[in-house]
């Protein structure tokens, strides 16, 4: 584990690159190829590249790496207002095959609470640069805010 902690609520670049340096933190997250697009108070966005070992045996992404994308970008919005989180629930809703170029996990906060943050997520899919997105699935996720170690 590394020492990348985000800092207390701020917006703009500063922000950005905090959730940028804890992505860049996680070895998980380097492998899967995800990137932080852009980051506010309460939202996030991040994109993971196709690459042929992410899909199953049908050629579409896998639906772990879908709950992968749902639950990282989930944290990440959390973590705009709370700083470090864990997940102590997510689901997934997979509405469509993920076919495309590139996904893009857009998440926000539901509702903030003391104890439990609520977060809702989408994820797209482009088959091709700056062609149309398709939602291919939806995610939920509770996290409780945590102390740092």
């Amino acid at each position: 584990m590394t020492d990348a902690t985000i800092p207390p609520p701020a917006a703009g670049p500063a922000l950005l690159a905090a959730i940028q340096a804890v992505n860049a933190s996680a070895k998980f997250n380097r492998w899967a190829g995800f990137e932080v697009l852009s980051a506010s108070p309460g939202d996030v966005e991040l994109q993971m590249p196709w690459r042929e070992e992410a899909g199953q045996y049908s050629g579409f992404l896998h639906a772990g790496l879908i709950g992968a994308l749902i639950d990282t970008a989930c944290g990440f919005a959390a973590s705009t207002l709370a700083g470090r989180v864990l997940a102590s629930h997510f689901s997934v809703n997979c509405l469509r095959p993920a076919v495309g170029q590139r996904f893009v996990a857009r998440a926000r906060v539901v509702k903030a609470g003391r104890t439990q943050m609520f977060t809702s997520a989408e994820l797209f899919a482009e088959e091709a640069p700056g062609a149309a997105r398709k939602l291919v699935a939806t995610g939920d996720a509770i996290l409780v805010p945590v102390a740092a170690q």
